[in-house]
């Protein structure tokens, strides 16, 4: 596949999807994740709002994982909180609504941030830590996951490259939201016309 034509085709697809379309209602939402990227800039151990979905969803990874082992189980923890704005991503994609991948993206980047948090943390150990099962059980995912790697000594070097693709990723969803509020804006018919929101 001819990843040009693939992205003209998407660049036209949105264009039409943007007519008509309220751009008002989606700008506070845009503005919310730019807060929270120069959040996430400001402080590496910031922890938003969304960083409580994102918990859940870790926990739930491992609880998924549990009888593939505790490697796996340990590692499901971060996949699902990644896999779910990815999925996301796709799921929105097939519905052909445009801000909602870009805010996807934004979803996938706190994710990110996240895990980056996580990962600083690896031989520091200083993180107050969730456990479905009681404080005594608890382990440091990646703690166990960098040690068994022989990768421990490398968690900042990771650490920084995963925030690294957080913030492209924020950025996609910033400037893929700017240009589609910015298409929406310029539609002059979305006053004349039934608003979808």
């Amino acid at each position: 596949m001819d990843l040009r034509l693939f992205f003209t085709a998407l660049k036209d697809s949105a264009r039409s999807w943007c007519k008509g379309r309220n751009w008002v209602v989606r700008l506070p939402i845009l503005v919310g994740f730019l807060y929270l990227f120069i959040k996430y800039l400001k402080e590496p151990m910031y922890f938003s709002m969304l960083d409580w979905l994102n918990l859940g969803i870790h926990e739930l990874g491992h609880v998924m994982l549990m009888p593939f082992g505790q490697f796996v189980s340990i590692m499901g923890g971060t996949l699902f909180q990644i896999a779910a704005p990815i999925f996301s991503v796709f799921n929105f994609y097939c519905q052909d609504d445009y801000f909602a991948i870009a805010l996807s993206f934004g979803w996938l980047s706190t994710s990110l941030f996240n895990s980056a948090r996580y990962i600083a943390d690896a031989r520091a150990l200083e993180l107050p830590l969730a456990s479905l099962f009681g404080s005594e059980n608890t382990i440091h995912d990646w703690n166990y996951m960098l040690f068994r790697m022989h990768l421990l000594q490398h968690d900042i070097l990771i650490s920084n490259i995963v925030r690294f693709i957080a913030s492209v990723s924020m950025l996609i969803c910033l400037i893929t939201g700017i240009w589609l509020l910015y298409v929406m804006v310029r539609n002059k018919n979305y006053s004349n016309t039934l608003i979808k929101y």
